[in-house]
């Protein structure tokens, strides 16, 4: 029994190719090439050959082409469920999350497939419509029938740091934006830091205040930066004006928007997210409102649009491809050490893009008093 279980040995043609056909009289099925035949051809062993199957670390480089470049020419493929069963694993991390429909969580999906693939792993992904125990546990339950070797859970909700939800003990489970860090592996942005750095932007061009627009109160992304937003004016000493509620929508930032160009005095805001800052620009002009030489805008997560907005905006940039390889990363971790889910919360910096829709406010009066919109006509 070879590495990968059962195997049928072929011999292999002169010159290594083989070609068309059964090559077997009365048209009987080709027998499966081996490991063992990859490694006749590639001149090495058949643990080489596993190690280059399995993605293990050992191989150097030129060997590695060497063999990957036979089992093109012999058409190997490795047989997934043997080895599963031979090493006790399937090369599969498990997505749960509750939404794709958001940036965050679609980039983070995005980032986690392609480091995993970098890997030599697979995902299998599973929705969940309405986030509740018995839900979460239902897929827990589905990924276990499709034999995944750890489960990463895009958690946006407040739910595991409420204890609402719980998760089966003995997984290999991270969990990302959540404040579940007492019990389980989490990753996450420094949501806190990223909208500190976005009022403090703020304050620095000398405005004297900064309004926001929150993401859902459900969201535990938004809700870590309507509290830092918060702190800062508080820390600063200026005044807090009342929060506008978003849903991380384009339109709830349009409907805020058009009530801040009512606001006397308004010549910053801090939406939660970009596309929220979206839906700002549109209200601001229209209701004639000049971003920034009125009222400065800065958003979160610099989405790919935001550097094409009008104007470019300035953004909080997440590093979703950064949150996406320590998930990976973890995973792996506790799969290859048969270890669980240590607790304790993993941080990924922030950064600002500048770009122009910040800026100094006017000089004279408040932009958005009434006084500076009669001397632009209105």
């Amino acid at each position: 029994m070879g590495p990968d279980g059962p195997e049928q040995r072929v011999p292999v043609p002169a010159g290594g190719a083989r070609r068309g056909g059964s090559g077997v009289p009365g048209g009987r099925r080709k027998q499966r090439v081996s490991m063992a035949d990859v490694a006749k051809l590639a001149g090495v062993s058949s643990q080489t050959v596993s190690r280059v199957s399995n993605g293990r670390p050992g191989v150097i480089g030129s060997t590695r082409e060497q063999v990957l470049a036979a089992m093109r020419e012999l058409g190997y493929r490795p047989n997934s469920a043997a080895r599963a069963l031979r090493y006790g694993q399937f090369n599969t991390i498990g997505v749960i999350l509750f939404s794709l429909s958001s940036t965050g969580n679609s980039r983070t999906v995005e980032a986690i497939a392609t480091h995993a693939a970098a890997e030599g792993y697979a995902i299998t992904l599973i929705p969940i419509d309405v986030p509740t125990q018995d839900n979460v546990l239902g897929a827990f339950t589905r990924m276990g029938e499709l034999a995944v070797d750890a489960v990463i859970v895009i958690m946006e909700i407040h739910l595991l740091d409420t204890g609402t939800v719980q998760l089966p003990p003995g997984v290999h489970v991270v969990v990302v934006d959540s404040d579940a860090g007492d019990r389980y592996s989490v990753v996450d942005t420094d949501q806190a830091d990223g909208a500190r750095k976005a009022v403090q932007h703020l304050l620095g061009l000398g405005h004297r205040t900064v309004w926001h627009v929150t993401g859902p109160e459900e969201s535990f992304a938004g809700q870590r930066r309507t509290q830092a937003w918060r702190a800062v004016l508080e820390e600063a000493g200026r005044p807090v004006p009342p929060a506008l509620h978003g849903d991380w929508s384009a339109e709830s930032g349009y409907a805020a928007g058009l009530a801040l160009a009512e606001e006397p005095g308004c010549t910053a805001v801090f939406a939660a997210n970009d596309q929220m800052a979206l839906g700002l620009l549109r209200a601001f002009h229209e209701r004639g409102l000049a971003v920034p030489a009125d009222i400065s805008v800065v958003g979160f997560d610099d989405i790919p649009d935001a550097a094409f907005f009008v104007p470019p905006l300035t953004t909080v940039h997440q590093d979703f491809a950064e949150v996406g390889r320590r998930c990976v990363q973890n995973v792996l971790r506790q799969i290859r050490t048969r270890g669980g889910s240590q607790p304790g919360t993993d941080l990924v910096p922030t950064s600002l893009a500048i770009r122009h829709s910040t800026a100094p406010p006017r000089q004279g009066s408040q932009p958005g008093s009434v006084e500076g919109r009669r001397r632009r006509g209105r």
